[in-house]
């Protein structure tokens, strides 16, 4: 039931996904999540060394870090997935879209939590950081090579270095007409200051 899902989840997120078939042989981010599960168990039954040789097996055959103590729930689809790392304590919610060069990381050296923790239905563009123990989410969207260093609200976007909420309950992502944050408050000043030229001119 779960390969059979996730299988129909990938389908339903890569438009040139042609059949399961293809998938399940040729999708390097579906491998790395059947390592992942493997690994996930030895590690929740204590075999814990072992659990680490067969992520870092995967990391070199796939090109994907899933630490075996992260938590991953169903359907994740990592899209072309080469370059993604996945934290030890990060969490992932149902039915999250993560694409190529994605961090889910820490900050620090302290114990516990320190990774983040993604909500169901989150899209994490390519090249994207998310860093420490923050919460992005259910249906939130971050931009592709944003770095997120804040929580970020349920069905929102995030655009930026660092990440700036620039939307939400809004449209959806589509990575070609996402605003850009600096861009809007560079233009709002220069709005600012061609009116306060107007007002001194009229005063002068």
């Amino acid at each position: 039931m779960g390969l059979r899902e996730t299988l129909c989840a990938y389908q339903k997120n890569d438009p040139a996904a042609r059949s399961k078939l293809e998938i399940f042989l040729l999708y390097n981010g579906l491998h790395a999540v059947l390592y992942y599960r493997a690994a996930h168990w030895l590690y929740l039954h204590r075999c814990r060394f072992l659990a680490r040789w067969l992520s870092q097996h995967a990391k070199w055959t796939t090109g994907v870090e899933i630490h075996p103590a992260a938590t991953i729930g169903r359907r994740l689809v990592i899209d072309h997935g080469t370059g993604v790392v996945i934290g030890a304590t990060t969490e992932i919610g149902d039915d999250c879209l993560i694409y190529q060069g994605v961090t889910l990381g820490g900050t620090g050296l302290s114990a516990g939590k320190r990774h983040p923790t993604l909500g169901n239905h989150v899209m994490v563009g390519s090249g994207a950081k998310i860093l420490g123990p923050i919460r992005i989410g259910d249906h939130a969207r971050v931009a592709a090579n944003s770095v997120v260093l804040r929580e970020v609200p349920a069905c929102s976007t995030v655009v930026g270095v660092p990440g700036r909420v620039v939307r939400v309950n809004g449209e959806k992502l589509d990575h070609i007409h996402t605003p850009d944050p600096v861009a809007l408050e560079l233009q709002a000043l220069r709005l600012r200051v061609e009116q306060l030229e107007q007002r001194l001119q009229k005063e002068g």
